[in-house]
């Protein structure tokens, strides 16, 4: 395994992050002992999840699962740097989402509770809250750090603006401040490099690519749905971008098949080769899945291949605003 420090601060991660999501609600909790047992024995340290992973009514039971996993001991914890969210609705009552302060003191208590730790190590808002000023939230966030409750702080789903609004306010208080953005980004999806990656770049943010083969379309899903081992179908938005992007799935499928590589192992590993990228996020329903995703690691993509692509996925042509103006 390799590691790297997330953004500027000190911390090591592996270059590949545990993704929790489906525990509890694909993956029953035995499995997912098993696959986050296996992550450790594969050199994985960087786990993420959120408070409303489990959904609906079971929001909460995702960090439960790793919370009772924690438990079981023999340096479980000691040896995961987990990362969690909040900004999600946990319930119908008022303040039980977002970013007022009331909310980040409960929610983190809430996350400390159900993972039976006495720490977070990246606690990230999932969302921007543009109803809640930025100095109330680094208040807040603040005195968790000053409680040992939290080390770091990370974001998720922001915009290249909404980095430098919270980094600077960060910076006036004499805050650390953000360490890390958490965004949608692949082959499929890059207009974050337009100006969140340069922003996160210029601010000293780890970006940790979420959704890294855009729901499995870049997973080689036109080779399995013909020789019939697709895990599971795709309906509404998935099969409508299978439909939008079917040239670029062909050509990217042939390119891997021309490199002996699997298409999804293809796509990670293009997202290690991003300077601005810290850790793709993997989300394994099985242990097979989760060593499947070990071989990015070992790609080497030369000038060639990336440039054959950028000819299949353009993204936005590079950087605001040369992309788009001069």
């Amino acid at each position: 395994m390799e590691y790297t420090h997330l953004g500027r601060s000190g911390l090591s991660v592996s270059r590949l992050c545990l993704g929790t999501m489906n525990f509890g609600v694909v993956t029953e909790q035995s499995d997912s002992h098993a696959i986050m047992d296996h992550a450790h024995e594969q050199g994985i340290n960087f786990f993420d999840t959120a408070n409303v992973y489990g959904w609906g009514d079971n929001r909460g039971l995702t960090e439960k699962i790793i919370g009772d996993w924690f438990a079981l001991g023999n340096g479980r914890r000691e040896r995961t740097v987990i990362a969690t969210k909040l900004y999600g609705e946990m319930g119908s009552w008022p303040n039980e989402g977002k970013l007022s302060a009331l909310n980040i003191r409960r929610a983190c208590d809430a996350s400390l509770a159900r993972m039976q730790t006495d720490y977070i190590d990246v606690y990230q808002m999932h969302h921007v809250d543009r109803a809640t000023p930025w100095d109330e939230i680094w208040e807040a966030m603040d005195v968790l750090r000053q409680q040992g409750k939290i080390l770091y702080v990370g974001s998720s789903n922001f915009a290249g603006w909404h980095i430098a609004q919270g980094q600077e306010a960060a910076r006036r208080r004499g805050s650390l401040g953000l360490v890390a953005e958490q965004s949608i980004y692949n082959l499929v999806q890059r207009s974050v490099e337009l100006e969140v990656l340069p922003a996160a770049q210029s601010y000293g943010l780890g970006v940790i690519p979420w959704s890294p083969l855009h729901g499995g379309l870049l997973g080689g899903i036109l080779r399995k749905q013909a020789d019939g081992t697709a895990a599971r179908g795709i309906s509404g938005r998935s099969a409508e971008a299978l439909e939008q992007h079917r040239p670029a799935i062909e050509a990217w499928e042939i390119f891997c098949d021309a490199r002996g590589e699997n298409p999804g192992d293809v796509g990670l590993a293009w997202l290690l080769h991003q300077p601005a990228v810290t850790a793709p996020i993997i989300g394994p329903r099985t242990i097979e899945q989760l060593d499947g995703g070990m071989r990015a690691l070992d790609i080497k993509l030369d000038a060639d291949a990336l440039a054959r692509i950028d000819e299949i996925f353009p993204g936005p042509g590079g950087t605001a605003p040369e992309a788009y103006a001069w």
